[in-house]
C-alpha cells in the first residue's frame, strides 16, 4: 500500500531480495526493520513488500505462452490397422478336415478331467454285464445311460476310453467285445476309485479351546489400540494444521496492525495518505 503509483527503485528491489535471503520469505517486519535494509525501504509498508516479492517472483520464474516449447503431436496412421484387417480377407479358407480315429483321441484329451468318472462307469459296467467273452460297446453304452446322466457325444467319448484302456492293458478286446483283464479284476469292485478316507477329527480339549479364545482376545485388544493410536494421530494432525493456519492469521493481522500505525502516523504529521 502507500502510495501506489510510487515505483520501486532498483535500488530497493536490490534490498528487498537480500533482505528476503536473510530473513526468508514473509518475515516483512523484520526486513524493514534491519538497519541494512531500513534506509532504502522505510517508505514502504510490510503489504508493499509482500506484493513487490509477488511480482518479482512471477517475473523471474513465469514463462509466457510464447516461450514453452511445442512438440508436433503424431498422428497414428490407420493404414497399418486397415491393411492387418484386409489380411485374412484375401486368405484361402481352411481346408476341411476329414474325420478319422484320430479325432476320438482329441475328444478324449478334452475330457482329461472326467477320465476317471468315465472309467469307473466302465468296470462297473462290465463287472454287472458279467458276459464271459466280454461287452460290446453298444451294450456298455446302453447300461450306463440307463443310469447315469452322459454328454451327447458319449459313445465317441465311451469308444475312445475304451481303447485307452486296452492300451493301458487294464481292459482286453475279443473282436468286437471288451472285458476286464484277470490281473485288474480288483478295481471292478471299487465302482468310484476317488472316494477318499474321511475320518473323524478328534475333539478339541478344553485347553486348547481356552488358549483360542484367549488369542481372540488379545488380537481384538490390539485391533482397539491400533485404533485408538490411530485416531489420536489424527487429531493431532488436525491440531497441528489448526496452529497453523491460526499463525498466518497473526501474521497477517499484524501487518494489517503496522500499516495502520503508518498510516495513523502519517496522518497525525499532517500529511495526506491515499487509500487505494
Amino acid at each position: 500500500m502507500g502510495n501506489p503509483k510510487q515505483k520501486w527503485t532498483s535500488e530497493e528491489e536490490e534490498a528487498l531480495r537480500a533482505g528476503v535471503a536473510k530473513h526468508g520469505t514473509g518475515k516483512w517486519k523484520n526486513i524493514q526493520r534491519d538497519p541494512e535494509f531500513n534506509p532504502y525501504l522505510f517508505s514502504r509498508s510490510n503489504i508493499d513488500l509482500k506484493d513487490k516479492w509477488r511480482n518479482m517472483s512471477v517475473s523471474v520464474t513465469g514463462q509466457g505462452p510464447r516461450d514453452k516449447s511445442r512438440t508436433p503431436k503424431t498422428k497414428a496412421s490407420s493404414d497399418a490397422p486397415a491393411a492387418q484387417l484386409s489380411t485374412p480377407q484375401t486368405s484361402a479358407p481352411p481346408a476341411p478336415v476329414a474325420h478319422d480315429a484320430s479325432t476320438d483321441s482329441i475328444v478324449d484329451d478334452s475330457a482329461k478331467s472326467c477320465a476317471p468318472k468315465y472309467n469307473a462307469l466302465i468296470f462297473e459296467a462290465l463287472s454287472a454285464l458279467k458276459e464271459p467273452n466280454g461287452s460290446d460297446i453298444t451294450a456298455i453304452l446302453r447300461y450306463i445311460e440307463q443310469r447315469n446322466e452322459v454328454p451327447q457325444n458319449f459313445r465317441r467319448l465311451l469308444g475312445s476310453r475304451l481303447r485307452r484302456l486296452v492300451a493301458q492293458e487294464k481292459l482286453e478286446k475279443i473282436q468286437n467285445c471288451f472285458r476286464v483283464k484277470e490281473d485288474n479284476l480288483f478295481e471292478t469292485k471299487t465302482p468310484i476309485p476317488n472316494q477318499k478316507d474321511v475320518r473323524p477329527r478328534p475333539p478339541l480339549s478344553a485347553d486348547h479351546i481356552i488358549a483360542v479364545d484367549t488369542v481372540e482376545a488379545a488380537a481384538a485388544a490390539a485391533a482397539s489400540q491400533v485404533a485408538e493410536a490411530e485416531n489420536k494421530s489424527y487429531v493431532a494432525a488436525e491440531a497441528i494444521k489448526e496452529a497453523e493456519r491460526i499463525s498466518n492469521m497473526a501474521e497477517d493481522t499484524d501487518s494489517q496492525l503496522q500499516l495502520l500505525k503508518d498510516i495513523f502516523e502519517r496522518c497525525s504529521g499532517g500529511e495526506i495518505v491515499i487509500m487505494a
